[in-house]
């Protein structure tokens, strides 16, 4: 079976999201890991109980759900909550994104797009994909659109932006780069350049985390191929 992986990453206020639209409009297969995130996080997950034991009570809304904004402001300015929080809900997105792998994996498509924000800072799934793209913007344009969707002051968004780690080092360890510094039309085309290229490699991933587990279907296997994913 061929079947590859593509990691898709970005910066904060990047413009990734452009770059999804014209892939699914292609018909491309998209896992999205912050949705996946938005998810595993709401009541009555196992996620959901840790962060609350972790952060307290005070981040939840009236409704009981997680107050995103809330936790954020915590995240973004204490780095060790930041890796607490991480520690609590990768395991969760990761099991959550094989199952979405393996599900593409049996209808047969040529590769599979894993969006993940975070892709270069934590490196743990880059060893799994056969290429890596990134999203580019220059910083300037970065910060300004970061500022203007957000509503933040400069000093804010600089340091959101410091949270990350900066585009023009992630440039270095992307297979490809679709730079969104322009107009929408320019991105577009460049994401049709990919998508064709993609189409056409004879390369391929050999889909280790899901083959063994849809063509033998034993349990044991499957958990197996589970923890050396999230290990």
């Amino acid at each position: 079976s061929r079947m590859f992986l593509v990691g898709l990453s970005g910066g904060i206020a990047s413009g990734k999201s452009t770059v999804v639209a014209v892939l699914r409009e292609l018909g491309c297969a998209v896992i999205d890991a912050d949705v996946i995130a938005r998810e595993v996080v709401q009541p009555h997950f196992k996620a959901y109980q840790q962060i609350v034991n972790s952060f307290g009570t005070e981040i939840l809304l009236e409704n009981g759900e997680i107050n995103r904004q809330a936790l954020g402001n915590i995240i973004f300015s204490q780095p060790e909550k930041r890796q607490l929080l991480n520690s609590i809900t990768h395991p969760e997105i990761q099991k959550e994104m094989l199952k979405q792998i393996l599900k593409y994996f049996v209808l047969g498509y040529h590769y599979v797009i894993l969006d993940i924000p975070l892709l270069f800072e934590t490196n743990r799934l880059t060893k799994f994909m056969k290429y890596t793209v990134l999203v580019y913007c220059d910083p300037p344009t970065q910060l300004a659109r970061l500022m203007r969707r957000d509503g933040l002051a400069r000093a804010e968004a600089e340091a959101r932006l410091a949270a990350q780690l900066p585009l023009e080092e992630k440039r270095r360890l992307a297979t490809y780069i679709i730079d969104n510094s322009g107009e929408r039309e320019g991105t577009r085309r460049q994401v049709l350049r990919l998508h064709a290229r993609l189409e056409d490699s004879l390369h391929f991933l050999w889909a280790r985390l899901a083959a063994g587990a849809v063509i033998a279907g034993l349990g044991g296997l499957w958990y197996f191929l589970l923890r050396r994913l999230i290990s």
